[in-house]
């Protein structure tokens, strides 16, 4: 049966064939993209499995079935489980076979939606990040003649009050150290050369992974979900776990409430996405490495913020972190996106196969 579907492949929307039991018999690689699922795994599922509001679409099927409906299209949002909503046009006909079968079509805006987040996304941190490198030479001229004064003034200070005035020249010098820090984080994707090789990603997710277990030791959860047959990305591995742990810190910290509950769950998942276009770009094979937390969630005001450098919705934060992260990506040809409501949080770094 699959041979008698293999034209179907080329098609860019997604494409299912049931059985009239609702058996999944076939799907193409953008289904496959889709559902983050291979046709092997498919196979061996019913409708009901995929979707969690499934009788959505057996509705339909059977409206095509029983009534002898030549097609039926209508506008759906489907539930996946642990995964984010489709919201898709999808297309219902019978089609002849000897199973007399079913074929599904889901096709929609959702590409072209995403193409123009991710390039809304690309243009704006990269117009952010040449704000803050001019800001930080800016910054950084100054602070030297800053730091130099205050130890001259000490030295120039009369012997019976200078352990007195010294406090306040400390501030002046402890002060300029800590912008001096804050300049040299806002200047590393600038500063440091782009050494590239091949990498698993299951590595950079381990190390991170470890750090954050040692950081925050009781009260959270790390979930694995990984799939171990993926290819090697071609990057710098330094920067990669930067990149990761930025995010995955973040989550930790949001996780504090519930750590204390013994509710926390981190998880990080890493799929594969066919034919896919990242800040213009195509290309064959990309990664998806999920970064999920099952905390409070990020006020939607801020999520169109997030990554601009300076904002930060945790106390005390420098507000680096994230806007780092995606510079970081981007200078491996990806981007990452988030999506975010109460109860869970989901970070989305994609990166390109290059070598596939």
């Amino acid at each position: 049966m699959i041979e008698r579907f293999s034209g179907l492949d080329l098609l860019s929307s997604a494409v299912i064939i049931l059985d009239r039991a609702g058996q999944i018999q076939y799907v193409n690689p953008a289904a496959e993209d889709m559902l983050e699922l291979s046709l092997k795994v498919l196979r061996t599922h019913k409708l009901q499995q995929v979707f969690l509001n499934s009788e959505v679409l057996a509705d339909i099927c059977h409206e095509v079935l029983v009534h002898g409906a030549v097609e039926i299209r209508q506008d759906i949002v489907l539930h996946r489980p642990a995964s984010r909503p489709l919201a898709v046009h999808a297309v219902v006909k019978v089609i002849d076979t000897p199973l007399s079968g079913i074929l599904i079509e889901m096709r929609g805006n959702v590409q072209r939606i995403r193409q123009d987040r991710e390039n809304r996304l690309v243009n704006q941190n990269q117009a952010n990040m040449e704000m803050v490198r001019n800001l930080a030479h800016e910054i950084k001229n100054p602070l030297g003649g800053i730091k130099g004064a205050a130890q001259l003034l000490e030295l120039e200070m009369p012997e019976a009050h200078r352990e007195e005035l010294k406090a306040y020249t400390q501030v002046i010098i402890k002060e300029t150290d800590r912008l001096q820090n804050l300049v040299d984080r806002m200047l590393i994707p600038h500063k440091r050369a782009q050494v590239v090789n091949d990498i698993n990603i299951h590595e950079v997710i381990e190390r991170v992974r470890s750090i954050v277990l040692a950081e925050f030791s009781e009260g959270l959860q790390i979930k694995r979900d990984y799939d171990l047959s993926l290819p090697e990305v071609t990057g710098n591995k330094e920067q990669l776990i930067q990149a990761v742990l930025n995010i995955a810190e973040n989550a930790a910290h949001a996780l504090l409430p519930q750590m204390r509950e013994g509710k926390a769950e981190l998880t990080f998942r890493t799929r594969v996405s066919r034919r896919v276009t990242i800040a213009g770009i195509h290309y064959k094979l990309a990664l998806n490495l999920y970064i999920i937390d099952n905390g409070p969630g990020i006020p939607s005001d801020m999520l169109e913020t997030i990554f601009f450098p300076l904002v930060s919705g945790k106390e005390g934060g420098s507000g680096l972190g994230l806007a780092l992260s995606q510079t970081l990506v981007q200078k491996h040809g990806g981007l990452i996106e988030c999506d975010s409501v109460p109860g869970r949080t989901e970070f989305l770094i994609r990166l390109p196969f290059t070598k596939v």
